[in-house]
């Protein structure tokens, strides 16, 4: 009897360890977040990533109860940020704000990146779209496409276009125009949206491919001319300005878009705890309104259309770069 009470009680106490070994993590995940999440942004302050991270962490924090701080790290055609992130403690307290480069653009043109998206980060959604928009200097001569396609053809690498790095989304979206219109262009690295209009402004290069949410305001000021839309549709915040599609230029159409994403490996109650806050901070009317006024189309695809569309656009985007003879540095 003794014997047969103690091998019970033994196997009650591994069952009790047991249960206490899986119920610790559950606890700990239950509580989170017990502190500040940090928010990367792998672009400088003042551009369309950073207005959609700080419009973004602000509804977000409210939900979370935490702060949600903005971290800036710019470089390397978001490189170092998204770097970072994919070699953060997975624990949901670092975060990912990024647009397609970061996610599929990275992937598709560069054969050795320090991380791999599909397999390093964790995506929870994508929220928001925004269309490129090709612009130039308010004074430059060309007043339409097809103005700066001829001016472009009579004097080769003649046109200076800003991007964001050697493989950046400007850099694909301009060569990417290059080649549906015949033409060759000479791309200038910057650093981010702010560098590259003050570039342009200031004449050190001729034409600029960014978002319509940074340089709208530029746009309405008089100081750039917006010529026409690289993405699929026109956009609410400059809808006189027509598509490269409708200017029988389809195969330059670049979208753009922007994604939280985690640490692979970031618990699965974490990742599905954001995606219903993302979620419910992007169904907020007035966040919504604010995006839009920004020139953006608030969107919200979940965690498994979000690894789909990423991994259709590294193969997309691949097959593309072949073709237009992109090589990354």
């Amino acid at each position: 009897m003794n014997a047969t009470i103690s091998r019970r009680g033994l196997s009650a106490l591994a069952l009790a360890a047991t249960a206490a070994a899986f119920a610790l993590p559950g606890r700990a995940q239950d509580a989170w977040p017990a502190k500040s999440v940090k928010l990367v942004v792998p672009f400088p302050p003042g551009g369309g990533t950073d207005l959609v991270a700080r419009a973004m962490g602000q509804k977000l924090a409210e939900r979370l109860r935490q702060p949600v701080v903005i971290d800036n790290k710019p470089g390397a055609s978001t490189i170092i940020g998204t770097d970072a992130v994919a070699k953060a403690a997975p624990d949901g307290y670092t975060l990912l704000l990024s647009g397609s480069t970061s996610y599929s653009v990275n992937a598709a043109l560069r054969a050795k990146l320090p991380y791999d998206p599909v397999h390093d980060l964790a995506p929870i959604a994508i929220v928001a779209r925004t269309p490129l928009v090709l612009v130039v200097n308010a004074n430059a001569p060309w007043r339409s496409v097809a103005e700066l396609v001829a001016a472009a053809k009579a004097k080769p690498r003649g046109i200076r276009y800003a991007t964001f790095g050697s493989g950046s989304g400007p850099h694909l979206a301009g060569e990417l125009l290059a080649l549906a219109a015949g033409v060759q262009l000479q791309d200038v690295p910057y650093k981010g949206s702010s560098q590259s209009a003050i570039a342009l402004i200031g004449g050190e290069i001729e034409m600029g491919i960014d978002t319509v949410a940074s340089v709208a305001p530029h746009v309405r000021s008089g100081k750039l001319r917006a010529l026409g839309i690289v993405g699929a549709t026109r956009s609410s915040l400059l809808p006189e300005v027509p598509t490269l599609a409708e200017l029988k230029l389809p195969e330059a159409t670049f979208d753009a878009w922007y994604g939280f994403a985690a640490p692979a490996r970031t618990p699965q109650p974490v990742i599905d705890r954001l995606v219903r806050d993302v979620g419910a901070t992007m169904a907020d009317p007035a966040l919504q309104a604010q995006l839009r006024a920004q020139g953006m189309e608030p969107v919200m695809i979940g965690a498994a259309a979000f690894r789909s569309q990423m991994e259709s656009e590294i193969s997309r985007y691949r097959a593309l770069a072949h073709r237009a003879g992109i090589a990354p540095e």
